[in-house]
Formats: structure tokens, sequence, C-alpha cells
């Protein structure tokens, strides 16, 4: 077949044009080799640069070729398509490899991605499986084994942490001395060449416990999935007499990881209020508001001890992790997606500690994430998903178009923001990275702000793509500084309250009205009496259900 395609197909044919000029009548003679691999405009301008031909002609030249080149094409098609079913028919080609031939170019195009697989994946049969097992009797036992596996990392990265501290000292010391002699018995050279030293060593060494750690996620990741599925399979079958000991719950054998200082984690005190609202003109919906004073981390982090209130907590979205309702959290990060630094670091080592037992096409990590996140598969932006869904910019014109083309697609605008999709965090599965800048700390920001019209955005993926809960920061700031007054911090409450309000009466023309809860989060570091002028400024902007109290009659 391959020789049938060179011999119809891989020769010259010459393009011939007649035209006038005046009195004249002038011919065009071009040799084209088929197939063509350029594009018939591309082709049709050089021919009127290199000919000099008049302009009067470029249309009618440009529809010749076009037939032309159309033409001569189908006609190869057809004979390679004939010479083709004659080999068949003649039994020079073997018809079972070339329908194995079909079956694999069919398989491998890349339209079949938008068809329904006919057979369901691993990771869809086990996202199954987990569903099944997590509301079942053996969510506990599950629990427990996911539990385990997280402190034996969490023990890892610990280690890994005191040997990278003890290199990092031993090499400070080094340099000290080294800075000491500089000048006298040693030089600038002997100085960088020190320095070199030290950062190889620090690689070869994080090097070495990133290889030990994927390692072991790996082997728990293989040893978790196997057990899940032939727990399920055992469940299946009622007459199993080892079912009851495979999910029977003992305490004793479940490890809690204990801090340094060898006391068990505490959290912090948290303030909280919540409230019921009740949003809209005619058909109204209910919604639950709660204001936290808290770190927004705490919703990422595992607790190492395995208390129940934490195993509650676990349980909760570990039952919402293949459901309609799942949990967001808004994080203010800066411009730059391919580094990350202070709460972006941290997040990262959140997702590190915890284990990716569950395959999204996101990864669980931040440093990976953001060149997989395909919420919207169909953008084509690299490396990230933006969501400038009417952002407002519409003053631009020519002018703003003329600087998204010139812009560097590695870093972000304000108000715009990226996803990271999550099964190993400790209360949420979606993780909103919202650009902000420093103008977030001035006291004159409007509704029209692009961090508060990020806000919006936001509110708008959450009721397409099935987030409930959503935790949001208040202030649009994660930690005080000395500029946030108590009128700063009463102002931006007030104007992120009111801007959430309209938002969220909005969303009732997206979704239809779905109750929703939304989290607003102020920082640990703000005061009681702060935080309950917010907790009362609250109930004036939404409207809040009113109690009604039941006595009796005596």
């Amino acid at each position: 077949m391959k020789k049938n395609r060179e011999r119809f197909c891989s020769r010259e044919r010459e393009f011939v044009y007649k035209f006038k000029i005046g009195s004249q009548c002038l011919e065009l003679r071009v040799p084209l080799k088929f197939p063509v691999q350029e594009n018939v405009s591309y082709l049709h301008g050089r021919l009127m640069l290199l000919h000099s031909l008049p302009c009067f002609i470029e249309k009618d030249l440009k529809e010749a070729l076009s037939q032309f080149i159309e033409g001569e094409s189908l006609r190869d098609y057809d004979r390679e398509a004939e010479a083709s079913l004659e080999a068949v028919k003649s039994g020079e080609v073997d018809l079972h490899h070339l329908a194995s031939t079909w079956a694999k170019a069919y398989a491998e195009e890349d339209h079949i991605r938008a068809c329904k697989p006919e057979e369901p994946s691993w990771d869809e049969d086990f996202a199954d499986v987990y569903h099944d097992l997590i509301h079942s009797p053996a969510s506990e036992t599950l629990l427990n084994l996911e539990h385990n596996y997280f402190v034996s990392i969490s023990e890892l990265i610990g280690e890994r942490d005191v040997e990278l501290k003890k290199l990092r000292e031993r090499q400070g010391i080094e340099m000290e001395k080294v800075m000491q002699e500089l000048g006298k018995s040693l030089t600038d050279q002997d100085v960088n060449s020190l320095a070199a030293q030290h950062f190889e060593s620090q690689q070869d060494l994080e090097n070495k416990w990133s290889n030990e750690l994927k390692q072991s996620t790996a082997i728990q990741k293989q040893e978790y999935q196997e057990w899940v599925i032939k727990l399920h399979q055992d469940l299946k079958n009622p007459n199993n007499s080892s079912l009851s000991e495979e999910i029977k719950v003992q305490p004793s054998q479940f490890r809690e990881s204990v801090e340094p200082n060898g006391r068990i984690y505490e959290e912090q005190r948290k303030l909280e209020e919540s409230f019921t609202i009740h949003l809209g003109a005619q058909l109204k919906t209910m919604h639950n508001l709660r204001l936290l004073r808290a770190d927004m981390l705490d919703f990422c982090k595992h607790k190492r001890n395995h208390r129940s209130g934490v195993k509650l907590h676990r349980l909760q979205t570990a039952l919402s992790l293949y459901s309609t309702s799942l949990c967001g959290l808004v994080l203010l990060v800066d411009n730059r997606i391919n580094s990350y630094s202070g709460i972006k670091r941290v997040f990262n080592s959140q997702g590190k500690e915890g284990l990716l037992f569950h395959e999204f096409r996101a990864s669980g990590l931040l440093s990976e994430s953001v060149k997989q996140v395909d919420l919207y598969p169909d953008t084509q932006v690299k490396n990230r998903v933006l969501a400038n869904l009417n952002s407002g910019n519409r003053n631009g014109g020519s002018e703003d178009k003329s600087k998204n083309a010139d812009r560097n697609y590695l870093n972000i605008l304000p108000g715009e923001f990226y996803i990271t999709r999550h099964s190993n965090l400790s209360e949420i599965h979606v993780a909103f990275h919202l650009c902000v800048d420093d103008n977030v700390k001035s006291g004159n920001i409007t509704a029209r702000d692009p961090a508060i019209m990020g806000l919006r955005n936001i509110l708008k993926v959450c009721c397409t793509h099935d987030i409930t809960t959503i935790s949001i920061p208040l202030l649009l700031v994660h930690d005080m500084s000395e500029e946030m007054t108590i009128p700063w911090c009463l102002k931006r409450a007030e104007l992120v309250f009111k801007c959430v309000k309209g938002f969220m009466m909005e969303m009732a023309s997206w979704d239809g009205g779905i109750s929703r809860t939304v989290q607003f989060l102020v920082p640990q570091s703000i005061s009681e009496e702060m935080f309950y002028q917010l907790s009362n400024m609250l109930p004036q902007i939404f409207r809040v259900s009113s109690t009604l109290t039941l006595t009796s009659k005596h």
C-alpha cells in the first residue's frame, strides 16, 4: 500500500493558468509536487510576488489554483483507494493485519476523547469502589489505614527536614570560617567554589529524599488500592467468614504521631459564628453563612493525632469526594505560576504530606497541578486555567487585545485564578488560587476591583462544578499588618459582604437556586472585639432567618 501511495501521490504535476493583459495572451506554468504541503494562500502569494503578476488576476488565480490542487488530490486519493482494494482482493495484503491496523489508528485518534469509552478506566473503577466502601461499615477501617500511611509519610518528611537543617547548619559554619580567611589565604574563587559544593550537596540530599518519598508513596498507593479492591470484592460475597475480621477496627494497631516537643498537636482556639439566611425576591433560597477566626491552611492540614473530631472531619471529606457536594477554598497568591513561596509553599507542603490514592487530571501538588489543570479542557492557554469571565475589562479595546497578545503567560493578572483539585487534604477538594496584588492592602478598592471580580468568577465556577461549600478570606488578606486598622477592617468587610451577597443572588440564575455554605475567614491575629463587630455587621447586610420560640400553654 505504501508503494501505491508513492506511485500515485509523490509525483510532479504542472499547473497551467492563462490570462490576458490588453491584447496579449499570457500563460503561467508552475510545477507542483503532490501531495502539496504548503498552504494554498501562501503558495498563491508567492506566485504573485515571484512572477510580478498583475493585481486584477489575484482572485481568479487563487480560485484556479485551489481547484487544481483539490481536484488532483481527490484523483490521487481515488487511485490510491482503488489500488488498495485491488491489493486486498488479490491477497497481497493480509486482511487481519489491515483490520488490526485500522483498529489501532481509530483508538489513537483525537476524536476518541470526545466519545464515551466503552469500558471504564482503572481510575473510574477505583472511584466507584471507593465511593461504595466509604459509605459502608468499612469506612472507619479505610480512614484508619489512610491515617497510618499519612503518619509514616509525615515521619519521613520530618527526618528529611532534620537532615537538611543539620546540613545547612554545618555548611553555614564552614562558610563563616572561609569568609574570615577571605583576603588572607583564600580568594573569591575559593568562596564561590565552596558555595557551589554546598549547593550540590543540598541538591543531592534533596534528590535522595525525594526519590525515597516517591518510592514509599508508590508502594503505599499500590498496597492501598489492592486492599480496597479486595475488600470490595469480599463485601459482595456474603458467605465470606473472614470479612468481619478484615473490617474490624482495632485501635491499638493504629499509630499516632507525636510532635517533636512530645505533645500531641493541638488546634489553636477558633472563634465561630453561624447564620442561616434567605436570598431572592420571589423564590427564596436558604444558605448557610459562617464567620470564623482561623488560619486558611487549617482546612488543608491533616491532624497527626487520631481523635474522634479529626476523624469526623476526614470522614466528611471522604464521603463527598465523588459527590455533587464538594468543598472549595480561596487562596490569595502572587502572579507567578512557576514559583511558590509564602502561603503557596506551605500549601504545597500540605499536599506532599497527604497521599494521592485518587488520580485526578490535576495532581495534588501545586508545583505539578498548574501544568495539568483542565476543568476547562478547551482552554488553550498554557499552564493554567484563567477564569476571567466578564471581569469588567471592557475599556481597553484593541489596546487590551495587543497587551494580551504580548503578555507573559507564565504570569497571571490580578483577578485571574487557577484551580487545583485534591483528594489528600483535610477538609477541601478544590483550591482556587486567586491572584491579588498590593492594591488589596489599600483602603480604597471598589466593587469593580479585580480581586472582587475574581470572587464573582470563583462563585460562578462553584455553581457549574458542584462546589457547595466555599471558604473566602473576608478581608482579602491572610495576615494582618499595621495599616489594617479597625475602620479599615470594617470598611473592607462591608464591601466583601455586600459584593458576595449580590453574587449569591446572581447564583440563583446560574444554578437554579441550590442551597450553599459560604465561610468567611478572618486572620487569627484579629482581636475578639473586632471579630464580634464583624459578626454584628453580617446580619445587618444579609437577611438572617428569625428564630421562632415555641412555648407550651399551662
